[in-house]
């Protein structure tokens, strides 16, 4: 029964850690839409970094703990970070910008833009 419990408990948090990613994720989608690129990393300067980091950092960390809870509990990786993963990096030439790519995401999740 302990066990039981135990594993009820990680799997409420593991639910309480991915609803807080995914209000991290849409907070810096919006922050993208309104026109601050970065966490996309189309860009490799350094300032674009450095002004997407906070975030980028907040939704690793976030991730990292989900994926733990994850594998304590014998699930697969957590999907949602997996794609935004994906979705990073230097784009193809003919890719929309990063405030477009945003309002998609933003749209897929189900968040308004504004």
């Amino acid at each position: 029964m302990a066990k039981a419990d135990r594993l009820e408990r990680l799997d409420i948090r593991r639910a309480e850690l991915e609803e807080e990613y995914r209000a991290a994720l849409i907070a810096a989608l919006r922050v993208t839409a309104g026109g601050r690129w970065g966490l996309f990393g189309h860009n490799s300067d350094r300032w674009t970094r450095e002004n997407a980091k906070p975030m980028v950092d907040q939704l690793e960390e976030l991730a990292a703990d989900i994926d733990r809870l994850r594998e304590q509990l014998g699930f697969e990786g957590f999907d949602l970070h997996q794609q935004f993963l994906a979705a990073r990096g230097k784009p193809a030439a003919d890719a929309v910008g990063e405030p477009k790519q945003a309002k998609a995401w933003l749209e897929r999740l189900g968040a308004d833009a504004d």
